[in-house]
């Protein structure tokens, strides 16, 4: 790794004033077009994966998979995405933009068909784990060449947010394309589209670009610790297997989980002490000691417990409860993207017009999770209109577009060394969008069942012979669909009562504390009601 610090230090900048250039571009194809293509090659990257949740239930009508076993393929492929973080800008620096975009498209490709013919569990894990390092490895490689385009001075406040206007757009859209594919033809029908957008990117490459490298001497990948990465990705995919089965099978009252939790204490030991015993882990375990990345890192947690509950009491909700098909879901879903881009602007004016306190952004976002949990505890019933909760998918929606952006901004503000950030973002998305994700699942689907079990004991306990009439009585009647829907809605709401609690705990923490800045330049946020009487004066003023 110290190799990669001395390349990047070598590394000549762009003179100042210089117009954007895009050299891997052939010279036929306009200036204004070429870094369009890469958005819409970045898009198609950002539109695959293993696995597609907006046909679960199509692949679980056709093969003999449980939902369990879909979120562990999901995951499987978070984790290759995970993983991957720390050797972006080594691969980058070692082969041409042509080798890796057409490589991570041709391995795009074959991961979709065997996800579309396999039924082997084992063989659709890696399947998927491969799929999130393509799919990564492309996403990156476009949108780095394209970031001088964005923002000219490389300002990751500007930078980010616009990255996640991408991501955002990729992760909703994904997931209502792949229900309008499964509702209209079957659920393979989106691994075929996918395929044939990887074709396009290979066209375009071909057609459109030449091999490019930044470098003009290659890096060597001579020296990377593979052992100490496949050790992490092992102990990554136990984790999540126990987060994901663990209710399933009863947690540690089951064989399967304790096995897992063996295995799992086993070789969680032995990385740490491949990471502390190796010259050049593949992590490096100083990163935790900058400035506010534990603080980051332990609030990316916290966010994802939070968001836990969207991912876990909504589908049951709609799947449970109301019985909604797929793609009526996902178009309920799609009312998460305004309240996502209202969030994205919300952290362009913050953190790059104003410049001020990067933790009151956070605690405002917490306080939208609040106010979504509170929407959702006081809509919640069986004659409501699903239109009804449009206005909380939003809130959660807008507090996820403002948190995202935000922590990644300042976790690449609180660490000085490019070669480190990559490793910063390892750990970051780990626990942002994987094992945070996996808890999330696994605590939420714990506590409902929970909850419900002890609503219908509780419930049964009250009916006595005393009460009942059994000559009108109709206990068939009784113990069907409405009555357990109806327990189902107060376990729910039981659930989402602690999620106000947690979250405004949370948001009072961030906006009514002084913590320190990220960096010594931010602004302090001013008090709100000084904000509110300089707003009110400048009004007057104009008028």
């Amino acid at each position: 790794m110290g190799k990669l610090t001395e390349f990047l230090m070598k590394a000549p900048s762009p003179p100042a004033g210089m117009p954007f250039c895009m050299p891997m571009m052939k010279g036929w194809v306009p200036r204004r077009l070429q870094p369009w293509i890469y958005v819409l090659t970045a898009l198609c990257f950002q539109f695959s994966g293993g696995i597609y949740l907006g046909a679960l239930d199509e692949i679980r009508g056709t093969t003999s998979f449980m939902i369990e076993d879909v979120m562990f393929l999901l995951y499987a492929t978070l984790a290759g995405m995970a993983m991957w973080f720390p050797m972006l800008f080594r691969m980058k620096f070692r082969f041409t933009n042509q080798q890796l975009i057409c490589t991570s498209a041709i391995v795009m490709g074959i991961c979709n068909i065997i996800t579309m013919y396999s039924h082997s569990m084992p063989v659709l894990v890696v399947a998927c784990f491969i799929a999130g390092i393509a799919k990564i490895q492309g996403t990156f490689e476009c949108m780095s060449n394209i970031q001088l385009w964005i923002t000219p001075k490389r300002d990751f406040a500007v930078f980010f947010p616009v990255l996640h206007i991408i991501l955002l757009t990729a992760i909703e859209g994904g997931g209502w394309l792949a229900a309008w594919m499964g509702h209209h033809f079957t659920w393979q029908m989106m691994h075929t589209f996918t395929v044939g957008t990887m074709s396009f990117v290979l066209l375009t490459q071909v057609v459109m670009c030449r091999p490019f490298c930044p470098m003009p001497n290659r890096f060597s990948l001579k020296g990377t610790d593979w052992q100490g990465a496949l050790l992490i990705c092992i102990t990554m995919l136990l984790f999540s297997y126990i987060f994901v089965y663990g209710d399933h099978y009863r947690w540690f009252a089951s064989h399967h989980i304790r096995m897992a939790g063996a295995f799992t204490l086993i070789f969680a030991g032995l990385t740490f002490y491949r990471l502390i015993s190796n010259r050049y882990p593949y992590i490096e375990l100083r990163l935790l000691k900058f400035r506010n990345v534990v603080p980051i890192l332990i609030v990316t947690v916290l966010a994802e417990l939070s968001f836990g509950a969207e991912h876990t009491l909504e589908e049951i909700l709609y799947t449970e409860v109301v019985g909604l098909e797929e793609l009526t879901k996902e178009n309920q879903y799609m009312w998460a993207l305004p309240g996502m881009f209202l969030g994205i602007a919300l952290d362009l004016y913050w953190l790059k017009v104003q410049k001020w306190k990067v933790w009151k952004l956070i605690g405002i976002a917490f306080l939208s999770i609040s106010a979504y949990a509170l929407l959702m505890y006081s809509t919640l019933g069986m004659a409501v209109n699903i239109e009804q909760y449009q206005l909380a998918i939003m809130l959660r929606g807008f507090g996820y577009g403002v948190l995202a952006p935000t922590l990644m901004w300042a976790l690449e503000e609180s660490i000085p060394s490019l070669e480190m950030f990559f490793m910063g973002l390892f750990v970051f998305n780990i626990l942002h969008m994987y094992l945070g994700g996996a808890m999330g699942y696994g605590f939420y689907t714990t506590i409902f069942s929970h909850f419900l079990n002890e609503d219908m004991m509780n419930y049964g306990r009250q009916l006595t012979l005393t009460h009942l009439d059994l000559s009108h009585f109709d206990f068939g009647t009784f113990m069907g669909d409405s009555y357990l829907h109806s327990m189902m809605l107060v376990a729910i709401k039981q659930v989402y009562g602690y999620v106000i609690w947690f979250a405004l705990f949370l948001a009072s923490i961030f906006l009514l504390c002084d913590i320190p800045t990220v960096r010594t330049n931010i602004r302090k946020v001013p008090l709100w009601p000084v904000l509110a009487i300089e707003y009110l004066t400048k009004k007057h003023k104009n008028v």
